[in-house]
């Protein structure tokens, strides 16, 4: 069973959609909006496992360029 999570991200001022359009050729975003609030983008991310999660953050999506900040939230109960 995959593990999921949703990830709140926060861009540079003006770069929302850029980092949108790199995040969605992204293999393991499952689903990604930008949206209102307090952060710019909630993306749904699936992993085999927390490492595989941590190591896709760590080394994908922190490295798209005009992200500032991410916060995880894994998933701990859903309508799986």
């Amino acid at each position: 069973m995959a593990l999921s999570a949703y990830l709140l991200i926060n861009t540079e001022g003006g770069k929302a959609l850029g980092v949108l359009k790199d995040l969605k050729n992204i293999e393991e975003i499952k689903l990604c909006h930008v949206v209102t609030g307090l952060h710019d983008i909630i993306a749904l991310v699936e992993a085999k496992d927390t490492k595989d999660l941590a190591d896709e953050i760590v080394n994908k999506i922190q490295k798209v360029d005009g992200i500032s900040r991410t916060i995880t939230c894994i998933v701990v109960n859903g309508n799986n």
